[in-house]
């Protein structure tokens, strides 16, 4: 069984921020599988379906992203479901604007939303996709940044990066992280 999981904030004065490209990816991912409608516990809304003869859970936690890990280690512990089982899908500013970065495992970096699932399943040894948003001007806000909203342009690009996220997701589960890192880990050509 896997569990992948997108970060990213509730409620609609988030939707299409920085901080949520997570949940975009889910959205994606949802999208390309079809899946039907959600199921809502765990504090997250998820979808349970099968990928190449494999159990899988995608979810958004419904915490805020400071709170991501609850809702993760919730679902982890009902499902029984090894570290190494877990992918997340999150924003990073660490990264070049739009590049997709893959990896087996790994620190929480400066993301509150990694460093919360990793003290709440005590483990950092779960693969995670990377999605840049670019970086904060000196002297701006970090808060204030990944909580705004993208810009038209910069969409285009997004908006490629989730559907490239989302196929890497379901490579995941179909081909394994490794197979999925040499396939899918890119820069921007920009």
């Amino acid at each position: 069984m896997k569990v992948i999981a997108g970060l990213g904030n509730p409620g609609k004065d988030y939707v299409m921020t920085r901080h949520n490209v997570g949940f975009m990816a889910v959205d994606k991912i949802v999208e390309k599988l079809n899946l039907g409608i959600s199921k809502s516990k765990f504090n997250a809304v998820y979808w349970e379906t099968q990928i190449d003869g494999e159990k899988v859970i995608i979810l958004k936690p419904m915490t805020y992203m400071n709170d991501s890990g609850l809702a993760i280690r919730d679902i982890m512990n009902f499902y029984k479901v090894d570290p190494e089982d877990l992918l997340v899908i999150y924003d990073d500013i660490d990264i070049d604007f739009s590049d997709v970065r893959i990896r087996k495992k790994g620190s929480s970096g400066t993301h509150n939303g990694m460093k919360s699932i990793i003290y709440h399943i005590v483990s950092d040894e779960f693969s995670r996709i990377r999605i840049g948003v670019g970086k904060k001007h000196q002297g701006q806000d970090l808060a204030k940044f990944v909580l705004s909203r993208f810009s038209e342009e910069e969409m285009v690009d997004i908006n490629n990066s989730v559907d490239l996220a989302a196929d890497a997701a379901i490579s995941f589960v179909k081909n394994g992280i490794e197979n999925t890192m040499n396939h899918y880990n890119r820069k921007n050509k920009n």
